[in-house]
């Protein structure tokens, strides 16, 4: 019975670990700095995710006003337009145009040691699609960009 009851407790450890690996490989944080840098050029998001968590952290110590970051996803060909017409629409914004149609999911703008996360749909992302996240505070753009494939 010992035995039984053994292998029935390894297989529920085994079972949540399993979902415990699979809830991790669907979030993923991103670092950015006072360099405008942030620390990951590609993220690859498994088409078996139904939600996607990234959380944007701030290492740097700037203000917000000054070195603000935020991390904005869009499909590769809109990336540009929307950080153009986010200028615009300034620091209260986060630099995004309101109701912006493009977006498919943004951060907060954040300061120095702030962090924010956002949750997407994956089933909204297309796996042929080229899709591309950057900041969008005024001239980020040109440095802190990278590309999302869902795989």
């Amino acid at each position: 019975m010992k035995k039984i009851a053994s292998l029935f407790a390894g297989a529920a450890l085994l079972a949540s670990g399993a979902v415990s690996a699979q809830s991790n490989e669907c979030e993923t944080t991103i670092e950015s700095n006072d360099a405008m840098q942030y620390n990951k050029k590609e993220i690859v998001v498994p088409a078996s995710c139904e939600e996607f968590t990234l959380t944007l952290t701030h290492t740097g110590k700037m203000e917000k006003a000054v070195m603000g970051h935020n991390w904005v996803l869009t499909e590769s060909g809109e990336a540009q337009a929307v950080a153009t017409d986010g200028m615009a629409a300034g620091i209260d914004n986060g630099y995004l145009k309101p109701d912006d149609e493009r977006i498919i999911a943004n951060t907060d703008l954040i300061g120095g040691g702030g962090e924010s996360s956002v949750t997407f749909s994956v089933s909204d992302l297309n796996k042929s699609e080229d899709y591309t996240f950057f900041c969008s505070f005024p001239g980020h753009i040109s440095l802190m960009k990278g590309t999302l494939k869902v795989q």
